[in-house]
């Protein structure tokens, strides 16, 4: 039998590691889906009143919050890197469009202003990491105390009432047909919107290619001329961006400021993202699968409330999936 030449074999490897990624990518995704269906399966069952129209808006509207922080902390994950801070920021972000609002500024512009606020953020942890050469870990942590420390200095730690008509975005409905279908609400509209956009940003688009590239091999993406800290930052940015946009909704269905509020919640969002195929080792992971994921931890955590297990046994439960998640992602890293 005659050899492959070299140059050959150096041409085809490319094309089969490819086909291999894009492989393996799929059956992570067909399996994260599928325990999505066997779990709704299982709690339609065994919880009453689980498989119900309105259950089923209410589990959206629940698991929208985690989603969107999921997205925002996805793209710092690929690049290796992570963001402890987003819990924070929804703190920190709603109160300050509250105390905007309240000081007699129009609602969409208070609402703006809390925004800018977790870009700001978003853009600070990004800074440190690629200037200061901070870890993010270590960064985050601190931006993570700074926001909630400012959020509660502020507001005495005392819950403050935002101004009629701020809680339109956090409560509101749209395609409403009546009690039996009280319409989609707004967060849940949001989240499919930036699901779309943040999804096409990192599959289609030459950010989202540097993306992966650095979380790959940052030093190889370096040489082949990708402005590295460049992109690092916009990807903190959109972590601040969406965590701000998570603290607006979370301030608008609560009609107050909640300078307590999203703790831990920064831990949901990271697990989201591994459970739907994220790799904490940088350079994999998808939009999609950490919405698959973050519907894992929502259908989980309202099942077992419906089945009436308590509060510490949904976190061990969802403890539990965190850990196969990342030991299935470590075995595929070692192979």
């Amino acid at each position: 039998m005659s050899e492959m030449p070299s140059e050959q074999i150096e041409k085809e490897s490319p094309e089969i590691t490819k086909k291999s990624e894009k492989s393996s990518l799929g059956l992570d995704r067909f399996i994260t889906f599928a325990a999505v269906i066997v779990l709704f399966t299982f709690f339609s069952i065994t919880a009453r009143n689980f498989f119900t129209m309105r259950s089923i808006l209410s589990l959206a509207l629940q698991t929208s919050t985690i989603t969107l922080m999921g997205i925002g902390v996805t793209f710092a994950i690929i690049t290796g890197g992570i963001d402890l801070s987003i819990g924070s920021v929804v703190a920190f972000s709603g109160t300050m469009a509250v105390i905007a609002a309240r000081a007699g500024i129009p609602i969409w512009l208070s609402m703006l202003i809390g925004l800018l606020v977790g870009v700001f953020t978003g853009l600070l942890n990004g800074l440190m990491i690629t200037k200061l050469k901070l870890p993010p870990f270590i960064a985050t942590l601190g931006t993570m105390m700074v926001t909630r420390g400012v959020a509660l200095t502020i507001t005495n730690a005392n819950a403050w009432p935002a101004p009629q008509g701020f809680g339109k975005l956090g409560n509101g409905t749209l395609f409403g047909l009546g009690p039996q279908f009280p319409g989609i609400p707004y967060p849940v509209l949001i989240m499919i919107a930036a699901a779309l956009i943040f999804g096409f940003i990192l599959q289609k688009t030459r950010l989202g290619r540097y993306t992966y590239a650095i979380g790959s091999n940052q030093e190889a993406a370096r040489l082949s001329g990708i402005k590295v800290d460049q992109v690092k930052i916009i990807n903190y940015v959109f972590c601040g961006l969406l965590a701000a946009l998570v603290g607006i909704i979370l301030a608008s269905r609560m009609a107050t400021s909640q300078p307590n509020s999203a703790a831990g919640y920064e831990m949901n969002a990271i697990a989201s993202a591994v459970i739907g195929g994220t790799s904490l080792m940088g350079g994999a992971g998808t939009v999609g699968g950490t919405v698959i994921g973050s519907f894992i931890i929502g259908i989980l955590t309202v099942g077992l409330t419906m089945s009436g297990a308590n509060y510490f046994m949904q976190q061990i439960v969802i403890g539990l999936v965190v850990i196969g998640a990342v030991t299935v992602d470590q075995l595929r890293g070692r192979k």
